[in-house]
């Protein structure tokens, strides 16, 4: 039976996408054995989480909170997998424009809620985006930020494989 990892992320300018593009990438390449799912938040539903093993959140921090739509995933899925998916691993990554903290504290305390095991700290990627302009445009995600995202894609898929989360 295959191991599956879901990696559920919202973007609206690039960023996240490009975060969570890398952490899949680099948790496929961990083994053949698992199953690595890439669900755009307002597509994915509550049997994505039950069906999979462990999960990776990417979004954005918007007026310091998790971007809307990956809140609506939250709020829609919530109930519907409350006291069913205690235990299993997580790892989270926010892109932010300047700070980050309040989206990070939201999504962890959501994970919390379902009692899921967070098994690394929720970088926040600064993409430094403070005018109207920059918030707006296309974001490029620096080498370093999508280094990290490899790193929680991989150690998460590692520890599903291993049995170690």
């Amino acid at each position: 039976m295959a191991i599956t990892l879901s990696i559920i992320w919202y973007s609206r300018t690039n960023g996240s996408r490009q975060l969570a593009q890398a952490a899949y990438d680099a948790a496929c390449e961990v083994s053949d054995n698992l199953s690595v799912r890439l669900i755009p938040a307002e597509d994915a539903g509550a049997d994505d989480l039950l069906g999979a093993d462990g999960y990776l959140f990417a979004c954005p921090e918007n007026l310091a909170a998790i971007a809307g739509e990956m809140k609506a995933f939250f709020d829609r899925t919530y109930y519907d997998v409350l006291g069913q998916i205690e235990g299993r691993p997580y790892a989270a990554i926010i892109c932010a424009g300047s700070d980050g903290t309040n989206a990070r504290q939201q999504l962890e305390r959501i994970c919390t809620g379902w009692r899921l095991k967070r098994i690394a700290d929720t970088p926040i990627i600064n993409v430094e985006a403070q005018t109207k302009e920059e918030i707006l445009a296309p974001k490029i995600i620096s080498d370093d930020g999508l280094c990290k995202a490899r790193e929680l894609g991989a150690t998460l898929a590692a520890g599903l494989e291993m049995g170690i989360f």
